[in-house]
This record gives structure tokens, C-alpha cells and sequence, in this order.
């Protein structure tokens, strides 16, 4: 048998076709962060075994747009752009596990196939969409300015429906971006056996986190947020009632890795 490589398929005898190289994972981007307040009960229905509702503010939601680029160590992607640039929105809310707090990710759309693939790995439920937002820049006004008074709109769709836009108006700088999503995550790994009524394959809890860090001044605003219903999608559950704060920031982040949690395969308890 002929020897392959590649981190993840397609694997071939150079690994050069394998849709993500290897980690460490190097991501610079702007992130544009709405959080509010929804039912707690729709945000604990989303939370499978062995994961329990956060014990403080357990409505709390955060749907964040984010406009990236990455690469891997060779940095090579950052040459061939096609290859490092692409969009995402996710919505975050906090869960418990054995009583420590955790952020995780519910839904997630990207608009690239290596940064849906990459995601899938790390316990992200990635799909594909389309993901805009206003991005800024110090001349002219073609863009809005990171200052007071700055107006961002931001819009996701998917599969032809708008599922979520929103529009955001800086009006100070702030010490964080937000506190939904500033936990360890908490995702499961998850893969059907290929063997109709068997066990899951995989059926994992991960702890994921930042291996590295760096953020710009970080500014907070007003919001106005909407979500919209559609055959195949289910955000609008999360409706929204009370609008938090709404926040804007540029950050560099790197990924290496996670850690085993929990190990739900042998008894396939799974939700």
C-alpha cells in the first residue's frame, strides 16, 4: 500500500490536496459582536449531554460577525489570498461542565470550504453561507471610521434566505468586546458510525482556546439587531428580547489544539 499524507482528506501520496494543513493556525480579522438576551430555555435546548445551562445570565447571546484571514506556519496562504481570506458569522452562548463556565459555538456559517472543514474539526457545526459586513478605514468615506459615531451593518444568508442583519453605532472605546464568547470553548465532536443503528463513531466534548492572542482597542455602541425564519435554518428560536451592547474589534488569535472533556462513543449517548 502506497504511503499518503495530508492532515484530513484528501490525503494523496504529497499531501498537497488535503483541504487544511496542519496546525498551528494563525487568524488576524475584525470581529463586529451584537450580545442580547433570549429565552433560556431555547439556549438550553441547544446544549446536549453532558453540558448544563450557564448559572448566571443563562439567556445570554452573542452573534458576532467576522471578517478573517489565516494561514498556517508556512504562511504561504497569505500569498495566494483566495486561500487565507473568507467571512463568518457565529452565535455564541456559555454553558456549565462540571461547574466551570464555557462559551460555545450553536451555529456557525462560513463562505470558504477550508474554513468550514477546519471548524468541523474543532467541533464547530459549520455550514456554508453568505456573511458581509462594513469594514473600516481611515480615508475617505467609503468607509466608516473606528471612532465614535462609526456605522457598521452587517447581514448572513443562507441557501438563498437572510437569516440575520444587524447595524451598529460605536460611541465609546471599551475594556473588552464582549462576555459571552470570553470563555474556554465547549464543543462536541460528533460522527454517525457508518453501521445503521449503531453507536456514534465519535461522541466527544472539547475544550478549545486560544494558544495565542493579540486585540486592538476595543470600541462599544449601540445596536439594532434582526433575525429572520427559514426553511432550514433555526436562529430565529433565538429570538431576540434584550439587546445588551453591541462591539467592534480587531484581534489576532492562534489555534493549536484542544483537549478531551468527555468521551460519550462507547455508550452512544448522544442528543
Amino acid at each position: 500500500m502506497a504511503p499518503v499524507r495530508g492532515y484530513l482528506y484528501p490525503r494523496t501520496a504529497s499531501g498537497t490536496s488535503s483541504l487544511i494543513p496542519s496546525p498551528p493556525w494563525y487568524y488576524s480579522g475584525d470581529l463586529l459582536t451584537v450580545e442580547y438576551r433570549t429565552d433560556p430555555a431555547r439556549v438550553a435546548e441547544l446544549l446536549p449531554d453532558p453540558l448544563e445551562p450557564a448559572s448566571e445570565d443563562p439567556g445570554a447571546v452573542a452573534i458576532i460577525w467576522a471578517d478573517w484571514q489565516s494561514c498556517s506556519e508556512s504562511e504561504e496562504e497569505l500569498l495566494d489570498p483566495v486561500r487565507s481570506q473568507y467571512k463568518e458569522c457565529f452565535v455564541v452562548v456559555r454553558c456549565s461542565f462540571q461547574g466551570r463556565t464555557y462559551s460555545r459555538c450553536v451555529y456557525i456559517w462560513v463562505d470558504k470550504d477550508f474554513a468550514m472543514v477546519r471548524g468541523i474539526h474543532q467541533g464547530y457545526p459549520k455550514k456554508l453561507g453568505s456573511i458581509h459586513q462594513t469594514r473600516p478605514h481611515p480615508y475617505g468615506r467609503g468607509a466608516p471610521r473606528l471612532g465614535p459615531g462609526g456605522r457598521f451593518g452587517a447581514t448572513l444568508a443562507a441557501a438563498d434566505r437572510r437569516l440575520a442583519e444587524a447595524v451598529v453605532t460605536l460611541r465609546e472605546p471599551s475594556d473588552t468586546n464582549g462576555f459571552v464568547n470570553g470563555h474556554p470553548m465547549a464543543h462536541h465532536r460528533y460522527l454517525p458510525s457508518i453501521e445503521l443503528d449503531a453507536p456514534p463513531a465519535l461522541n466527544e466534548l472539547v475544550e478549545s482556546g486560544a494558544a495565542g492572542f493579540e486585540g486592538g482597542p476595543a470600541w462599544k455602541g449601540d445596536a439594532e439587531l434582526r433575525l429572520f425564519d427559514a426553511p432550514t435554518e433555526e436562529l430565529s428560536r433565538l429570538e431576540v428580547g434584550e439587546v445588551i451592547g453591541a462591539y467592534y474589534r480587531q484581534v489576532g488569535v492562534v489555534w493549536n489544539g484542544g483537549t478531551r472533556l468527555w468521551d460519550g462513543t462507547a455508550d452512544g449517548t448522544a442528543r
